[in-house]
Protein backbone atom coordinates (compact mmCIF):
# COMPACT_ATOMS: atom_id res chain seq x y z
CA UNK A 1 0.00 0.00 0.00
CA UNK A 2 1.18 3.43 -0.98
CA UNK A 3 0.47 6.12 1.45
CA UNK A 4 2.19 9.93 1.84
CA UNK A 5 5.07 8.56 -0.14
CA UNK A 6 5.49 5.59 1.78
CA UNK A 7 4.73 1.75 0.50
CA UNK A 8 3.83 -0.40 3.31
CA UNK A 9 4.29 -4.64 2.68
CA UNK A 10 1.06 -6.35 3.50
CA UNK A 11 1.92 -9.74 3.82
CA UNK A 12 5.54 -10.39 5.18
CA UNK A 13 5.26 -14.07 3.87
CA UNK A 14 3.93 -16.29 0.76
CA UNK A 15 2.33 -14.38 -2.40
CA UNK A 16 -0.26 -12.21 -2.43
CA UNK A 17 -1.79 -9.34 -4.17
CA UNK A 18 -4.11 -6.54 -2.62
CA UNK A 19 -7.39 -6.17 -5.19
CA UNK A 20 -9.41 -2.85 -3.61
CA UNK A 21 -9.24 -0.62 -1.29
CA UNK A 22 -12.19 1.81 0.71
CA UNK A 23 -12.39 5.07 2.53
CA UNK A 24 -11.66 3.52 5.79
CA UNK A 25 -8.20 2.17 4.47
CA UNK A 26 -10.04 -1.68 4.39
CA UNK A 27 -8.03 -3.92 1.90
CA UNK A 28 -9.10 -6.82 0.30
CA UNK A 29 -7.09 -9.06 -2.09
CA UNK A 30 -5.84 -12.68 -2.62
CA UNK A 31 -3.31 -14.94 -1.23
CA UNK A 32 -2.05 -17.74 -3.48
CA UNK A 33 0.75 -19.25 -1.04
CA UNK A 34 1.68 -20.72 1.57
CA UNK A 35 -2.32 -21.34 1.39
CA UNK A 36 -4.51 -19.86 -1.25
CA UNK A 37 -7.55 -17.25 -0.05
CA UNK A 38 -8.94 -14.02 0.31
CA UNK A 39 -8.34 -12.12 3.06
CA UNK A 40 -9.55 -8.53 4.65
CA UNK A 41 -6.16 -6.24 5.79
CA UNK A 42 -7.42 -3.50 8.60
CA UNK A 43 -4.94 -1.78 10.84
CA UNK A 44 -2.05 -4.26 10.62
CA UNK A 45 -4.14 -7.26 10.94
CA UNK A 46 -5.15 -9.93 7.84
CA UNK A 47 -8.40 -11.69 8.40
CA UNK A 48 -8.95 -15.00 6.52
CA UNK A 49 -12.28 -14.42 4.66
CA UNK A 50 -12.80 -18.26 3.99
CA UNK A 51 -14.88 -20.04 1.32
CA UNK A 52 -17.84 -20.68 0.40
CA UNK A 53 -18.85 -24.41 2.31
CA UNK A 54 -16.98 -26.94 -0.42
CA UNK A 55 -14.75 -24.87 -2.07
CA UNK A 56 -10.67 -25.10 -1.99
CA UNK A 57 -10.51 -21.24 -2.39
CA UNK A 58 -11.00 -18.15 -2.96
CA UNK A 59 -9.96 -14.22 -4.09
CA UNK A 60 -11.96 -11.03 -2.47
CA UNK A 61 -11.89 -8.55 -5.51
CA UNK A 62 -13.80 -5.54 -4.09
CA UNK A 63 -14.91 -3.84 -0.75
CA UNK A 64 -17.54 -0.60 -0.47
CA UNK A 65 -17.59 1.66 2.49
CA UNK A 66 -19.80 -0.43 4.70
CA UNK A 67 -17.15 -3.12 4.88
CA UNK A 68 -18.90 -5.28 2.21
CA UNK A 69 -16.80 -7.78 0.43
CA UNK A 70 -17.29 -9.39 -2.88
CA UNK A 71 -15.14 -11.72 -4.72
CA UNK A 72 -14.92 -15.86 -6.37
CA UNK A 73 -15.02 -18.82 -4.49
CA UNK A 74 -14.25 -22.02 -6.23
CA UNK A 75 -11.69 -24.69 -7.62
CA UNK A 76 -9.25 -22.87 -9.82
CA UNK A 77 -12.09 -20.21 -10.90
CA UNK A 78 -13.07 -19.93 -14.23
CA UNK A 79 -13.12 -21.83 -16.77
CA UNK A 80 -14.14 -24.29 -13.61
CA UNK A 81 -17.46 -24.07 -11.47
CA UNK A 82 -17.10 -20.87 -9.29
CA UNK A 83 -19.33 -18.96 -7.11
CA UNK A 84 -19.76 -14.98 -6.33
CA UNK A 85 -19.29 -14.27 -2.84
CA UNK A 86 -20.47 -11.81 -0.64
CA UNK A 87 -18.47 -11.27 2.48
CA UNK A 88 -20.25 -9.29 5.47
CA UNK A 89 -19.58 -9.37 9.46
CA UNK A 90 -18.22 -12.82 9.40
CA UNK A 91 -20.06 -14.52 6.90
CA UNK A 92 -19.87 -15.78 3.01
CA UNK A 93 -23.10 -16.18 0.94
CA UNK A 94 -23.21 -17.61 -2.53
CA UNK A 95 -24.68 -14.96 -4.88
CA UNK A 96 -25.34 -17.42 -7.98
CA UNK A 97 -24.43 -17.74 -11.60
CA UNK A 98 -27.21 -17.56 -13.43
CA UNK A 99 -27.46 -19.96 -16.59
CA UNK A 100 -23.85 -20.34 -16.03
CA UNK A 101 -20.78 -22.42 -14.75
CA UNK A 102 -18.40 -19.16 -13.27
CA UNK A 103 -19.77 -15.94 -11.86
CA UNK A 104 -17.02 -13.34 -11.39
CA UNK A 105 -17.84 -10.28 -9.15
CA UNK A 106 -15.95 -7.08 -10.54
CA UNK A 107 -17.30 -4.15 -7.85
CA UNK A 108 -19.90 -3.36 -4.95
CA UNK A 109 -21.58 0.04 -4.13
CA UNK A 110 -22.17 2.12 -0.84
CA UNK A 111 -26.06 0.58 -1.34
CA UNK A 112 -24.93 -3.15 -1.50
CA UNK A 113 -25.37 -4.01 -5.47
CA UNK A 114 -22.67 -6.73 -7.18
CA UNK A 115 -22.00 -6.26 -10.66
CA UNK A 116 -19.47 -8.55 -12.61
CA UNK A 117 -19.76 -11.10 -15.23
CA UNK A 118 -20.87 -14.62 -15.72
CA UNK A 119 -19.08 -17.54 -17.74
CA UNK A 120 -21.72 -19.29 -19.98
CA UNK A 121 -19.91 -20.80 -22.24
CA UNK A 122 -16.33 -20.70 -24.29
CA UNK A 123 -16.23 -16.96 -24.77
CA UNK A 124 -19.35 -16.40 -24.05
CA UNK A 125 -19.68 -13.97 -20.72
CA UNK A 126 -22.76 -11.67 -19.93
CA UNK A 127 -22.51 -8.96 -17.58
CA UNK A 128 -24.82 -9.28 -14.23
CA UNK A 129 -26.55 -6.87 -11.73
CA UNK A 130 -27.27 -8.55 -8.33
CA UNK A 131 -29.12 -6.76 -6.04
CA UNK A 132 -31.61 -7.38 -2.86
CA UNK A 133 -31.32 -12.07 -3.67
CA UNK A 134 -31.40 -11.36 -7.47
CA UNK A 135 -28.95 -11.51 -10.57
CA UNK A 136 -29.80 -9.98 -13.39
CA UNK A 137 -28.20 -9.69 -17.44
CA UNK A 138 -27.90 -6.25 -18.06
CA UNK A 139 -27.84 -6.68 -21.64
CA UNK A 140 -25.40 -6.63 -24.73
CA UNK A 141 -23.78 -3.95 -27.12
CA UNK A 142 -25.07 -6.96 -29.99
CA UNK A 143 -22.94 -9.92 -29.06
CA UNK A 144 -22.60 -12.60 -26.91
CA UNK A 145 -19.55 -11.00 -24.54
CA UNK A 146 -20.46 -7.85 -22.27
CA UNK A 147 -18.79 -7.76 -18.61
CA UNK A 148 -18.73 -4.93 -16.21
CA UNK A 149 -16.46 -3.40 -14.16
CA UNK A 150 -17.71 -0.82 -12.04
CA UNK A 151 -20.52 0.60 -10.47
CA UNK A 152 -21.49 4.23 -8.29
CA UNK A 153 -23.89 4.62 -5.90
CA UNK A 154 -26.42 6.13 -8.46
CA UNK A 155 -26.42 2.45 -9.84
CA UNK A 156 -24.08 3.75 -13.25
CA UNK A 157 -22.42 0.70 -14.24
CA UNK A 158 -19.64 0.84 -17.07
CA UNK A 159 -17.43 -2.41 -18.57
CA UNK A 160 -16.95 -3.50 -22.62
CA UNK A 161 -18.75 -5.45 -24.64
CA UNK A 162 -18.31 -7.18 -28.29
CA UNK A 163 -20.07 -5.35 -30.69
CA UNK A 164 -21.89 -6.87 -33.72
CA UNK A 165 -19.36 -6.17 -35.90
CA UNK A 166 -16.71 -8.19 -33.37
CA UNK A 167 -15.08 -5.13 -31.66
CA UNK A 168 -15.10 -4.36 -27.89
CA UNK A 169 -15.86 -1.30 -27.23
CA UNK A 170 -16.83 0.66 -23.80
CA UNK A 171 -20.22 0.80 -22.73
CA UNK A 172 -21.58 2.71 -19.53
CA UNK A 173 -25.25 1.16 -18.65
CA UNK A 174 -27.74 3.93 -16.82
CA UNK A 175 -30.92 2.01 -15.26
CA UNK A 176 -31.67 0.19 -18.16
CA UNK A 177 -29.91 1.77 -20.67
CA UNK A 178 -26.23 0.36 -22.54
CA UNK A 179 -24.92 3.33 -24.34
CA UNK A 180 -21.43 2.56 -26.31
CA UNK A 181 -18.95 5.07 -25.14
CA UNK A 182 -16.75 4.71 -28.73
CA UNK A 183 -12.95 4.89 -29.26
CA UNK A 184 -10.73 7.33 -30.44
CA UNK A 185 -9.08 5.79 -33.05
CA UNK A 186 -10.31 6.12 -36.26
CA UNK A 187 -9.77 2.10 -37.62
CA UNK A 188 -12.14 -0.31 -38.42
CA UNK A 189 -10.65 -2.83 -35.65
CA UNK A 190 -10.39 0.46 -32.77
CA UNK A 191 -11.81 -0.55 -29.61
CA UNK A 192 -11.86 0.49 -26.14
CA UNK A 193 -12.73 -0.77 -22.45
CA UNK A 194 -14.13 1.13 -19.43
CA UNK A 195 -13.07 -0.32 -16.19
CA UNK A 196 -14.56 2.55 -13.25
CA UNK A 197 -16.74 5.53 -13.03
CA UNK A 198 -16.49 7.75 -9.87
CA UNK A 199 -19.45 9.43 -8.48
CA UNK A 200 -19.35 12.36 -10.88
CA UNK A 201 -20.25 9.82 -13.77
CA UNK A 202 -16.22 10.51 -14.97
CA UNK A 203 -15.16 6.73 -16.83
CA UNK A 204 -11.79 5.57 -17.01
CA UNK A 205 -10.44 2.84 -18.95
CA UNK A 206 -8.07 2.93 -22.62
CA UNK A 207 -9.28 3.71 -25.68
CA UNK A 208 -7.05 3.20 -29.37
CA UNK A 209 -5.82 5.93 -30.64
CA UNK A 210 -5.66 7.36 -33.86
CA UNK A 211 -2.18 5.90 -34.45
CA UNK A 212 -2.88 2.60 -33.35
CA UNK A 213 -1.52 2.67 -29.65
CA UNK A 214 -3.48 2.01 -27.08
CA UNK A 215 -3.31 4.83 -24.14
CA UNK A 216 -5.65 5.58 -20.73
CA UNK A 217 -8.29 7.50 -21.16
CA UNK A 218 -11.13 9.33 -19.56
CA UNK A 219 -14.58 9.77 -20.57
CA UNK A 220 -17.03 12.72 -18.95
CA UNK A 221 -20.21 14.44 -20.66
CA UNK A 222 -19.98 12.78 -24.07
CA UNK A 223 -15.76 13.58 -24.37
CA UNK A 224 -13.07 10.92 -24.69
CA UNK A 225 -9.68 12.14 -23.58
CA UNK A 226 -6.18 10.69 -24.31
CA UNK A 227 -4.66 10.82 -21.01
CA UNK A 228 -1.19 9.75 -22.46
CA UNK A 229 1.64 7.58 -20.72
CA UNK A 230 4.90 7.25 -18.80
CA UNK A 231 7.25 7.64 -21.92
CA UNK A 232 5.92 4.03 -23.83
CA UNK A 233 3.61 3.01 -26.12
CA UNK A 234 0.75 2.12 -24.05
CA UNK A 235 -0.80 2.71 -20.96
CA UNK A 236 -4.48 1.62 -19.07
CA UNK A 237 -6.44 3.15 -16.60
CA UNK A 238 -8.09 1.30 -13.97
CA UNK A 239 -9.44 3.46 -11.52
CA UNK A 240 -10.66 7.07 -10.24
CA UNK A 241 -11.63 8.52 -7.35
CA UNK A 242 -14.09 11.20 -5.70
CA UNK A 243 -11.27 13.90 -6.11
CA UNK A 244 -10.67 12.90 -10.33
CA UNK A 245 -7.66 11.42 -9.59
CA UNK A 246 -6.93 8.63 -12.41
CA UNK A 247 -4.88 5.63 -11.56
CA UNK A 248 -3.52 3.27 -13.85
CA UNK A 249 -0.54 1.52 -14.81
CA UNK A 250 2.12 2.62 -18.14
CA UNK A 251 4.78 1.05 -20.01
CA UNK A 252 8.27 3.50 -19.86
CA UNK A 253 10.48 4.22 -22.31
CA UNK A 254 12.23 1.68 -21.19
CA UNK A 255 9.93 -0.81 -21.57
CA UNK A 256 9.01 -1.51 -17.75
CA UNK A 257 5.29 -1.07 -16.58
CA UNK A 258 4.63 0.99 -13.75
CA UNK A 259 1.88 2.42 -11.55
CA UNK A 260 0.75 6.16 -12.01
CA UNK A 261 -1.52 8.87 -10.99
CA UNK A 262 -2.95 11.09 -13.06
CA UNK A 263 -3.97 14.30 -11.81
CA UNK A 264 -4.82 17.93 -13.41
CA UNK A 265 -2.94 16.91 -16.84
CA UNK A 266 -0.32 15.39 -14.83
CA UNK A 267 1.07 11.54 -15.02
CA UNK A 268 3.07 10.87 -11.98
CA UNK A 269 4.98 7.77 -11.37
CA UNK A 270 4.67 5.19 -8.32
CA UNK A 271 7.86 3.92 -7.25
CA UNK A 272 8.32 -0.34 -7.27
CA UNK A 273 8.97 -1.94 -3.49
CA UNK A 274 11.98 -2.63 -4.91
CA UNK A 275 13.38 -2.80 -8.93
CA UNK A 276 16.26 -4.23 -10.96
CA UNK A 277 14.84 -7.48 -11.37
CA UNK A 278 14.83 -8.08 -15.17
CA UNK A 279 12.05 -5.27 -15.63
CA UNK A 280 9.85 -6.44 -13.26
CA UNK A 281 8.46 -3.61 -10.93
CA UNK A 282 4.84 -2.39 -9.28
CA UNK A 283 1.49 -2.55 -10.51
CA UNK A 284 -1.51 -0.77 -9.36
CA UNK A 285 -5.02 -1.92 -8.77
CA UNK A 286 -7.31 0.56 -6.19
CA UNK A 287 -7.56 4.25 -5.09
CA UNK A 288 -9.61 5.98 -2.36
CA UNK A 289 -9.98 9.53 -1.78
CA UNK A 290 -7.43 10.13 0.16
CA UNK A 291 -5.12 9.23 -2.43
CA UNK A 292 -4.37 5.90 -1.23
CA UNK A 293 -3.06 3.22 -3.81
CA UNK A 294 -3.17 -0.59 -3.60
CA UNK A 295 -1.52 -2.79 -5.94
CA UNK A 296 1.61 -5.13 -5.72
CA UNK A 297 4.89 -4.92 -5.98
CA UNK A 298 8.29 -7.40 -6.76
CA UNK A 299 10.25 -8.02 -3.73
CA UNK A 300 12.71 -10.62 -4.67
CA UNK A 301 15.38 -11.13 -7.93
CA UNK A 302 13.08 -14.53 -8.07
CA UNK A 303 10.02 -12.54 -8.51
CA UNK A 304 8.09 -12.72 -5.28
CA UNK A 305 5.60 -9.91 -5.68
CA UNK A 306 3.69 -8.78 -2.31
CA UNK A 307 0.36 -6.80 -1.53
CA UNK A 308 1.55 -3.25 -0.93
CA UNK A 309 -0.11 0.05 0.14
CA UNK A 310 1.37 3.46 -1.20
CA UNK A 311 0.85 6.53 0.38
CA UNK A 312 1.56 9.76 0.25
Amino acid sequence: MWEKGTMVDLTTTGVADARAINEQGQVVGCAFSPTPGSFLWERGTLIDLGTIPGDPQSCAYAVNNRGQVVGVSGVNFAPAPCHAFLWERGTMIDLGRLDGFCANPSAINSAGQVIGAVELGPGQWRAFLWERGTMTDIGTLGSTFTVSNAINSRGQIVGHGRTASGVFHAFLWDHGTMTDLGTLGTQANAQSQAWAINEAGQVVGWTSTANGEVHASLWEQGTMTDLGTLGGIQSNAIAINARGQVLGNSLTADGEFRPFVWEGATMIALPPLASGFDGAGATATAINSAGQVVGESVVSPNGERHAVLWTR
